[in-house]
């Protein structure tokens, strides 16, 4: 895997980021927007729910932190729970810094700063395809991800105060939705859906396996370790 300047950073390829960002743009419009409903729901005010969409920046931990502000838990628990959910964010950085060695530590913060599940999984499928992704590309898609997140947030907020109950009409599930919808399009990219199958299915008993005897959060932590130790496993043994 080369990690020198690519190809594609020496054309200057920011729009390239943005149009590989598009094919998201339906989940994040329709997740951003369940996302503003339920914080809506939930009692905050737009000013609030629109510093949640720029400052945390994180679908899954918006949805929890409205249900616990609504439930009326304290803010300490808020934030360890908020932090733990987005642990997984590790991971996602780690996977992605070898691309950017070449990079200060301060351009690599701001890569980081903005990747998501769902920017991540575009990133590593450009990877499957391509040498290398550069700069420009990676923050031309981490930018239309987030100013199409904090858009989908807003609007979400303002007509809120018009749906009571949102799971009604299944807003509630947008998000793993999409996550199915990322998963299924990688595995048909990759063609290697046996052992891909394999991955999934074992970290899918990880993740119920650790969540008896701990967290969800933790189990899915646990999982995403396992599984990707299993899968480079495969890898090499092939």
């Amino acid at each position: 895997m080369s990690t020198n300047t690519s190809v594609l950073e020496a054309k200057g390829d920011f729009l390239q980021g943005v149009k590989d960002c598009i094919p998201t743009l339906l989940g994040y419009l329709s997740i951003g927007f369940a996302a503003g409903i339920i914080g809506k729901t939930a009692g905050l005010s737009a000013a609030e729910i629109a510093l949640m969409s720029i400052l945390l920046y994180a679908g899954s931990a918006q949805f929890i932190m409205a249900g616990m502000v609504a439930a009326g838990h304290s803010a300490p628990a808020i934030i360890f729970t908020v932090f733990f959910v987005n642990l997984r964010h590790l991971l996602l950085s780690a996977a992605l810094s070898p691309f950017f060695r070449h990079l200060s530590p301060f351009k690599n913060m701001l890569i980081g700063s903005l990747l998501t599940d769902e920017t991540f999984g575009v990133a590593m499928g450009q990877t499957s395809n391509r040498e290398a992704i550069s700069e420009k590309w990676m923050h031309g898609l981490n930018l239309a991800a987030y100013v199409n997140w904090i858009i989908a947030n807003m609007a979400g907020a303002f007509l809120g105060q018009w749906i009571a109950q949102p799971e009604q009409y299944g807003l509630d599930f947008a998000l793993p939705a999409m996550f199915i919808g990322l998963l299924v399009l990688q595995m048909t990219s990759r063609g290697q859906f046996v052992v891909d199958m394999s991955v999934a299915v074992f970290a899918v008993l990880v993740v119920i396996g650790v969540g008896w005897v701990s967290s969800g959060s933790i189990g899915i932590i646990v999982a995403t370790i396992a599984g990707a130790t299993l899968g480079m496993v495969i890898e090499r043994w092939k």
